[in-house]
Order: C-alpha cells, then structure tokens, then sequence
C-alpha cells in the first residue's frame, strides 16, 4: 500500500466519523436501561451518545454480529 492509498482510507474514515456526527440526533432521549441486558446505561454514556439504547457490551456485540454477517 502507497502513500496515496493511506491518504484515501484515512479521509474516508474521517468522512464517515463526520456523516456519523451529523446525522446524530442531539435531542433523542436515550434510555437509562439497556434494552438487551437491563443493566443501568451511564450517565456520560447517554450524554456522550444522544439516544442510546445499548449498554457499551451489548452495543459492541451487535456491532460484531452485524460484522459477521457482512
């Protein structure tokens, strides 16, 4: 892999960091459970994550299953 190539995957990794920001909902209301496991969702993670429904473990293995399915 070239250098031009490190460039093109670093901004689009940016790119998408910044698609994901914009489309967040600042104002949606997050859960103070996690939907999965029922376990208390932090507060700095419902501040951080506007609308979260997941506690980080649950939400870390959806992300892989969803992975694994690609």
């Amino acid at each position: 892999m070239d250098i031009i190539d490190n460039a093109s995957e670093l901004e689009e990794l940016h790119r998408t960091a910044a698609l994901s920001r914009a489309r967040l909902n600042v104002h949606a209301i997050s859960a103070t459970h996690c939907q999965t496991c029922g376990d208390e969702l932090p507060e700095a993670r419902r501040k951080a994550i506007p609308g979260c429904q997941l506690c980080a473990s649950c939400k870390g293995a959806e992300e892989l299953r969803e992975k694994m399915r690609q």
